[in-house]
């Protein structure tokens, strides 16, 4: 695979501004060159581990200098914070728009959970380097990025919050997030494109068993 300039990336190092934000047609060259870099680096990430790539593998995989790697992203450790910022901040996005106008408790619950599970089928590498990867990063990068997922957090934790309110339930909010967390992150170890529903039947069926779990009955379709 041949290799890439430093220049054919942009004349500066990557900024952390950059990354993350849903954009539309109007990618710049840069934003589309940056994401190409970052999918290889998640495969190599996925299929290694973190602490088994080295810069020389994600240098061969995406077709850039090592040289130019090193300029860019500094080190891996840039690389993968990355890939959790772009990933996190994605997912968040999406999730505010689509709540956005939806009242009903129940339908935002079904939307997050239909948002979560949407990208995670269409992006499995990614969603299992920051499961498997969750706790690497250190610093301002492991700050930042903590940051991130505790407004995710808190985004689910008001839904069900709302949910106990409207139905004049009692469960611990605290439980049910991370219960539904836990159903939700390890299907890249079971979900067969083959054999097993998409992601929107998927997210149907995984709202009606959490719903009526913390409900403790029928809920509505």
């Amino acid at each position: 695979m041949a290799t890439q300039s430093p220049t054919s990336l942009s004349a500066q190092r990557v900024p952390a501004a950059r990354v993350g934000t849903v954009r539309g047609p109007a990618d710049t060259r840069f934003d589309r060159r940056l994401a190409k870099i970052l999918a290889h680096a998640t495969a190599v990430f996925c299929d290694k581990g973190y602490e088994g790539a080295s810069m020389r593998d994600l240098s061969r995989e995406s077709g850039m200098s090592l040289a130019g790697l090193y300029y860019y992203f500094e080190s891996k450790e840039r690389l993968l914070y990355l890939i959790q910022r772009h990933t996190f901040t994605t997912i968040l996005e999406r999730l505010r728009q689509r709540l956005e106008g939806v009242s009903d408790p129940e339908k935002r619950i079904r939307i997050f959970i239909q948002n979560h599970l949407e990208y995670f089928l269409a992006n499995q590498k990614a969603m299992k380097v920051l499961s498997h990867e969750d706790d690497v990063l250190k610093g301002e990068y492991g700050a930042e990025i903590a940051g991130i997922k505790r407004e995710y957090y808190r985004i689910c934790r008001d839904l069900m919050d709302a949910f106990k309110k409207q139905r004049g339930l009692e469960f611990s909010s605290r439980i049910a997030v991370l219960s539904l967390f836990g159903m939700m992150n390890w299907i890249y170890t079971w979900h067969h494109p083959r054999k097993d529903v998409n992601a929107s039947d998927l997210a149907q069926q995984m709202g009606d068993i959490f719903l009526r779990g913390i409900s403790g009955g029928a809920v509505g379709t």
